[in-house]
């Protein structure tokens, strides 16, 4: 089954928060992952860097750490989110903003963006995780109880759908939702990346 991009996000299994993004992909299959400090991004393999001029949809900021929240997304709304976070605007809002004034992403597909933001803190009077997606149709944004994890994709379930996020570091999370679990349902997986808390926020990639 091929659902394009998926995101998750809530607690892992050992009750860490986390975030996590996959790139499944017909049309732009070489993209890779970067790690940087505090985000990670997707951009054109060695080679095909003439495929943002194709597309201006393909490379962007997928996962970004602020004010110790982790956002997570398949596109330039990262950034917006992020950007609206650090000016204090609570996670609900952040998304529904961001996702509303960005809209669909105009390509052949109409694509959906999809967004998730996830606190680093376990006490449950503070922990907030919420996921959400805008397409043609709709914009939802919702709530993941506390303890859970959920997912979303772009061309799959337009509401998230519980998960068991079994992976327990960055390392293990990123190659989780590139093809292991539920995720290993889906087809054309492209590179990964996810961010788990511990202390502090961690950050890897999964580039096959």
């Amino acid at each position: 089954m091929y659902t394009g991009r998926i995101l998750s996000t809530g607690m892992n299994t050992d009750g860490k928060p986390f975030v996590a993004y996959r790139v499944s992909s017909r049309s732009f299959p070489n993209r890779q992952c970067l790690k940087f400090e505090n985000r990670a991004a997707i951009v054109p393999k060695e080679g095909f860097e003439k495929d943002v001029f194709e597309s201006i949809y393909i490379s962007y900021n997928c996962i970004r750490i602020e004010r110790g929240m982790a956002i997570v997304s398949n596109g330039s709304q990262t950034d917006v989110i992020a950007d609206k976070i650090a000016l204090g605007m609570n996670i609900k809002d952040a998304l529904a903003y961001s996702l509303l004034t960005m809209d669909y992403e105009k390509d052949d597909y109409n694509t959906p963006r999809i967004a998730a933001v996830v606190t680093s803190t376990t006490d449950e009077d503070e922990y907030e995780c919420y996921i959400g997606i805008v397409n043609d149709k709709k914009l939802l944004v919702e709530q993941i109880p506390y303890g859970k994890s959920g997912f979303i994709s772009t061309y799959g379930s337009q509401v998230h759908d519980l998960v068991d996020f079994e992976a327990k570091d960055a390392t293990g999370a990123a190659k989780f939702i590139f093809d292991e679990g539920t995720f290993a349902n889906y087809e054309k997986p492209v590179t990964s990346c996810a961010a788990v808390f511990d202390g502090e926020w961690t950050i890897d990639i999964y580039n096959p």
